[in-house]
């Protein structure tokens, strides 16, 4: 188990903070003061008062900084220099923050799934008849081609993925019944399978190939070398991006190894592969934002915090792009720099709103998510496809 951090001396700096005389904030939090401006920082503050009743305290929590007050709690985020003066600070309008969102609902998805693909895989052993056998074989098809096509199969450990891809064979391996089943004349169980192997190839098909319809104007190379993953990318379907307008195009890439594993050992992150991969800038243009020492998450959980993390955003001229959760301590380009393709910008992290490390980019025109094309790359980006370059 990871230790975890001493944010004592974030927790008196924000606490000094928020129960301060708002003049005495220059002195506690200049760069905060500075940045957000004195009198958005008040507006926050007191708002966040009033909705608890008074400030009584800071303390930690796995979730984050918790500021509570009489009427309850909301979660923060504080990030201090080495003298321990505040720098920066974030405060959630409530109680709920970040975290790996619908955790439970996938997993409950996958139970259905698997449930109900035992169940056809059961019916081809028990099928009476060779149209009965190609009906279920064909449903059984379709719940794969769900499975591998939208979604994101190697999120799970190989001792999730390699039984549930065994059954795949176990439903072939029925084939060898054939010879003993009668032909059968009822074609109702092959009309469902094939009706439903086609939806789901048709919907699959269309999610790939989705186009927002705007496009980045600037010439834009891929940003890392190697074999990368595409965890999220493509039409509403493939993408969990899409509720955000301006990430609507956007695209989570990991990377993997030659066995489909992200990682070596769990609660690591040295051991994932994308890890420390360096990020290299995709056009030319000027940085408009580059931030870094917002410290890594661990693996699997989300503490609340700026949800970019450790971030870099590259103004082209007609289009910011946005490169997210890079590692700590990487960053190597400063607000107001120039850079060109291919100038090195940081590493891969997992810092800000994400559960393993990760490449986060997305190109946005005011305010709009664009869809992402690359001069080395052909073809769509969608969940699934490995983009080696």
């Amino acid at each position: 188990m990871p230790t975890r951090p001493d944010r004592r001396a974030e927790i008196a700096a924000l606490q000094a903070f928020l129960t301060a005389d708002p003049d005495r904030w220059p002195e506690l939090a200049p760069r905060a003061v500075e940045s957000s401006g004195h009198d958005l920082l008040r507006r926050i503050v007191d708002a966040t008062r009033e909705r608890l009743g008074g400030i009584d305290e800071v303390r930690d929590s796995p979730r984050g900084l918790l500021v509570a007050g009489p009427r309850g709690e909301v979660l923060a985020w504080a990030k201090i220099d080495q003298a321990g003066t505040l720098e920066d600070l974030l405060i959630a309008r409530g109680a709920e923050g970040y975290g790996p969102g619908g955790w439970w609902r996938r997993r409950l998805a996958t139970a259905v799934w698997v449930a109900l693909c035992c169940y056809w895989i059961a019916l081809c052993w028990g099928a009476g008849s060779v149209t009965g056998w190609i009906g279920s074989l064909l449903v059984v098809a379709s719940g794969y081609l769900l499975l591998e096509g939208f979604s994101s199969i190697t999120e799970e450990p190989w001792w999730v993925r390699r039984p549930v891809e065994a059954g795949a064979l176990v439903a072939l391996g029925s084939a060898w019944r054939l010879p003993h089943l009668r032909v059968g004349n009822g074609t109702f169980d092959v009309v469902v399978g094939v009706a439903m192997l086609g939806l789901t190839a048709g919907a699959l098909l269309r999610s790939r190939r989705h186009r927002w319809g705007t496009a980045v104007t600037a010439q834009a190379w891929f940003p890392l070398r190697g074999a990368w993953y595409v965890g999220q990318g493509g039409g509403r379907l493939l993408n969990h991006h899409f509720q955000v307008p301006e990430q609507r195009g956007a695209l989570d890439l990991v990377k993997v190894g030659a066995t489909g594993s992200r990682r070596g050992s769990a609660g690591s992150l040295g051991s994932y592969l994308a890890y420390g991969a360096r990020v290299y800038a995709p056009c030319d243009g000027r940085v408009v934002s580059a931030v870094d020492g917002v410290e890594d998450q661990v693996p699997g959980v989300i503490r609340y915090g700026p949800v970019y993390g450790n971030h870099v955003f590259i103004d082209t001229g007609t289009e910011t792009v946005k490169l997210a959760h890079l590692r700590p301590g990487t960053v190597a380009v400063a607000q107001g720099q120039s850079v060109r393709a291919g100038d090195l910008l940081g590493e891969v992290g997992n810092s800000g709103n994400t559960t393993e490390p990760h490449l986060h980019i997305h190109a946005e025109r005011d305010g709009v998510g664009l869809d992402l094309d690359f001069v080395d790359v052909q073809g769509s980006l969608h969940r699934g496809r490995t983009v080696r370059t």
